[in-house]
């Protein structure tokens, strides 16, 4: 065996929250994204070994078993839930990589789904007895003072870098523009689901639009930011064996990392895992094809392609999460979904994302020929 391979990627319109997804659950999300990739690559569904799903938002109960039962996949499958905030769908891509090259597995659907529209809410119980306190956000650090919330973290590491709302709006606007350009050869990845097969969010904007936004913090607002949405995205990863059989696309995970950073800064954390990955594949940001980095914020975005030294025209071609919505844990997956449907044979790309409490995914993908 050379390798894993990625042999299908897929993905639901990303959908904003209370929209046409509102209804569905986790595995309702996951299951057809699951079995539109065993289709795509003609194979049945008794081939699969794993289900590596990201959760971030949902109330437990190992959504990855039941996205793999509600899918028709055999009872042995036990399914994995991961939870690693925004990096967990390109996280859970990393591990499905690494199970197959320590030969564990053979055929694995890893990626990420998420409903913020049935998101649970959350309370903290009273050891005292008192009533149970409602609470949106968990800790991401124990630090109070280093844990601040994701749009203040935007606005400090605005000031800090001196990116001006201005520029924010301006990717912000480009993002939109270039996710209408590029609609029309969007539905190759989509599965369609409840009568929605296109991203529905996208739109056209303008300055004096992104003018009259509410201000969240600083120059962030929410012209310039990722509204909260649902969705899901998987990549299906097979062993070089499995592959020989299948007339499919082929991409190999050239390196990926994870690291943590700041947690103060979360928006820079994706900077150290593009220079690991770019130091152990020896690349230069230039020699990438298409890069699918992050929208979160625009902010985090500017400021991870100008310290990574990125090349502005490959970055989000067709558009990103300011154009579409951020399903929390599946959000890396949909980066790395676009990116394999943006390379060419022969082409390589990098994906990478950021997270609360400081951490950063970078992931590089080749395409072969």
């Amino acid at each position: 065996m050379t390798g894993p391979v990625i042999v299908g990627a897929r993905r639901l319109a990303v959908v904003p929250r209370g929209g046409g997804f509102r209804l569905l659950e986790i595995h309702q999300l996951a299951a057809p994204v699951i079995a539109a990739l065993l289709e795509d690559a003609g194979l049945g569904r008794e081939a699969v070994d794993e289900v590596i799903l990201a959760n971030a938002l949902g109330g437990g109960g190992n959504p990855a078993r039941l996205a793999a039962l509600a899918a028709g996949l055999p009872e042995r499958v036990g399914g994995l839930s991961v939870d690693r905030q925004c990096v967990g769908g390109m996280d859970a891509i990393l591990l499905a990589d690494a199970l197959i090259r320590a030969g564990r597995h053979e055929v694995i659907a890893a990626g990420g789904a998420e409903s913020y529209s049935r998101r649970p809410s959350r309370l903290r119980t009273d050891p005292g007895g008192g009533e149970a306190v409602p609470y949106d956000q968990p800790p991401f650090t124990p630090w109070p003072d280093r844990d601040p919330g994701m749009a203040e973290a935007a606005g400090a590491l605005a000031e800090r870098l001196g990116i001006s709302r201005e520029e924010q709006d301006a990717w912000a606007i480009a993002s939109h523009a270039r996710a209408l350009a590029a609609a029309p050869r969007l539905p190759a990845e989509i599965v369609p689901l409840s009568g929605i097969e296109a991203d529905p969010f996208a739109r056209r904007i303008t300055a004096r639009i992104c003018a009259r936004a509410p201000v969240l913090a600083g120059g962030v607002t929410t012209a310039n930011t990722a509204v909260a949405a649902d969705g899901a995205a998987f990549c299906l990863l097979v062993s070089d064996r499995i592959a020989r059989r299948l007339s499919t696309p082929r991409l190999r995970v050239l390196a990926g990392a994870t690291l943590g950073a700041d947690p103060a800064l979360p928006g820079l954390a994706p900077v150290p895992a593009i220079r690991a990955v770019l130091e152990e594949t020896g690349l230069e940001p230039a020699v990438f094809a298409a890069v699918e980095l992050m929208e979160a914020f625009a902010v985090q975005a500017i400021a991870c392609a100008r310290l990574a030294g990125l090349p502005a025209a490959r970055v989000n071609r067709g558009g990103g999460a300011l154009a579409r919505g951020h399903p929390i844990g599946a959000s890396g997956a949909i980066n790395l979904t676009r990116l394999v449907h943006e390379l060419g044979p022969g082409e390589s790309g990098l994906a990478a994302i950021a997270a609360a409490g400081g951490l950063g995914t970078a992931v590089a993908l080749e395409r072969l020929a």
